[in-house]
């Protein structure tokens, strides 16, 4: 009985509820590693704290701006620096969907960016590599406007 409660306890230790579209999914473990990584990532942002910032790019981090590409660690924190540097965030965003290749050394993160005033007007999505030393750093970063449903037209 004692180890069924154990098994039990285990086993509801590796379930993360997160909320995605009012549903409520079980995260692994390892994608609990990515969401806290996203998480502390959005944090660092929040804080305005360019060093935890430039802390989770990787070495050859590709960050897509609206009218360029920044390439390497370097480029991107001082492409962003003037965002972590503004006396308040212009934006913020919070991961809701993270998926993990089966290798579990790469993943996807999701999830709304708000404006300031806390409306969404965007989605960001991320690539992340789980480094040897067991941390994950971002690869890739891309965001999109929300879609509104309606067609473009030609």
């Amino acid at each position: 009985m004692r180890r069924a409660i154990l098994t039990a306890v285990s086993v509801l230790g590796l379930v993360l509820p997160a909320s995605l579209s009012g549903q409520s999914v079980a995260l692994t473990a390892v994608q609990r590693q990515v969401f806290a990584a996203e998480s502390a990532f959005a944090a660092s942002f929040a804080r305005r704290d360019t060093a935890a910032f430039a802390a989770l790019l990787a070495p050859d981090a590709v960050f897509f701006g609206r009218n360029s590409v920044m390439r390497g660690k370097v480029e991107v924190a001082e492409g962003w620096r003037p965002l972590l540097t503004a006396a308040a965030p212009p934006f913020s965003w919070k991961p809701e969907v993270v998926e993990v290749a089966a290798s579990g050394d790469l993943a996807f993160s999701s999830g709304p960016v708000f404006d300031a005033e806390g409306r969404q007007f965007g989605v960001f999505n991320s690539i992340w590599r789980r480094e040897r030393d067991g941390t994950w750093l971002v690869v890739f970063d891309k965001g999109s406007p929300v879609c509104n449903g309606e067609p473009k037209k030609p």
